[in-house]
């Protein structure tokens, strides 16, 4: 076992006197004051990387925050210019920090102390092969609406290598140009991996919350994704759908909607429910207030054979195929639905099949 180095053995046994109550007694109290806790720290210290990642570890944990490990390695590999702890190397582990780091560092975890989100606290966050901003209340995207995109894309490619005929000409020509809809572009997560990875793709993304639209906007132009990308400020339930035909008839419709059911929403974690909008989560009573606005909306603005893909909850499946066999007017199905990584139902492809 190897003995703690003198500083950080300070620091830690100094949390037993940052304790709220009962002389400081572990036993007795597991919440630090964050005030003391500031005021307490030894910025003179030389500790490394991996000391403080011990340290800031022990706080939260105190504090009863959850993923306090991931945490602490998350904040302090962002103050050294990395991804993830795990890509340090043996020289930054083992150099210790210097003050303005060892400040730096505390002041994040302040904040994670305060059970703001990890994305929030550092101000961006990965997604896909994208680095975007974030920012409260904007939502944040979810690693499983990876997947989500990941059809899309999908979709996308099989449509590129499906040749249509030209009756003219009798030769194939393929669509390589395709224009996307996406329905509460939060961070611009979504619309801008799919124009990312689809070079001559447009995209339109909407989001009722002008916080939102301004958060995709600067994601957009820090990435330079900006000239292929319309974001306007939307409201599915009650904006006029001839706003969205930008250039015409879109050929596939996305989104990841409020889906929560109205009864769970006070279930979530306290990060949730303090700092992001609850308003891009509440999908109503059924979770499908959003979900049948948007179907509603989508044979109005897709193309012959467009495509719908949505983001919902384990148990909606079901709800969606048999609310759309109750209004055949809309001429959508559910084509396929596809698991998540839990092995939950959680995306449905949904073909459109009126002719214009």
């Amino acid at each position: 076992m190897r003995l703690l180095t003198s500083p950080l053995r300070r620091m830690l046994l100094g949390l037993l006197n940052l304790c709220e109550g009962e002389g400081g007694n572990p036993d007795k109290c597991c919440v630090l004051n964050p005030h003391r806790l500031l005021r307490r720290q030894n910025f003179s210290a030389k500790v490394t990387a991996t000391e403080l990642v011990s340290y800031w570890q022990g706080v939260f944990e105190a504090n009863g925050i959850p993923e306090a490990q991931e945490s602490s390695k998350y904040i302090v590999s962002y103050v050294l210019g990395a991804k993830t702890f795990h890509s340090l190397d043996a020289g930054s582990l083992s150099t210790p920090l210097t003050l303005e780091q060892r400040q730096q560092i505390q002041q994040l975890s302040m904040k994670r102390l305060q059970r703001m989100p990890v994305q929030y606290v550092l101000g961006e966050w990965d997604f896909r092969e994208l680095t975007l901003k974030m920012r409260p209340p904007v939502f944040i995207p979810r690693p499983e609406t990876e997947d989500l995109v990941s059809l899309v894309l999908e979709e996308e490619f099989q449509r590129s290598r499906s040749p249509a005929v030209n009756v003219g000409h009798q030769c194939p020509t393929v669509v390589s140009h395709p224009v996307i809809l996406e329905i509460g572009c939060g961070s611009g997560a979504i619309a801008l991996s799919l124009l990312n990875k689809l070079p001559t793709s447009r995209v339109i993304a909407v989001d009722k919350e002008e916080a939102a639209v301004n958060l995709t906007r600067e994601n957009a132009q820090r990435l330079q994704l900006q000239d292929r990308i319309r974001i306007l400020c939307y409201n599915v339930s009650s904006g006029s759908w001839e706003q969205l035909l930008l250039w015409g008839p879109v050929d596939t419709v996305v989104s990841n909607p409020p889906y929560v059911f109205h009864g769970d929403m006070a279930h979530l974690a306290e990060e949730i429910l303090s700092y992001e909008d609850l308003g891009a989560l509440d999908g109503g009573n059924d979770g499908m207030r959003v979900i049948k606005k948007i179907l509603a909306l989508a044979p109005r603005i897709l193309k012959d054979n467009g495509s719908v893909f949505l983001e919902v909850d384990p148990r909606h499946p079901e709800m969606v195929e048999n609310w759309l066999q109750s209004r055949p007017d809309l001429s959508l199905s559910v084509s396929a639905t596809h698991k998540d990584f839990f092995g939950k139902p959680r995306f449905l492809h949904i073909q459109n099949h009126k002719a214009r």
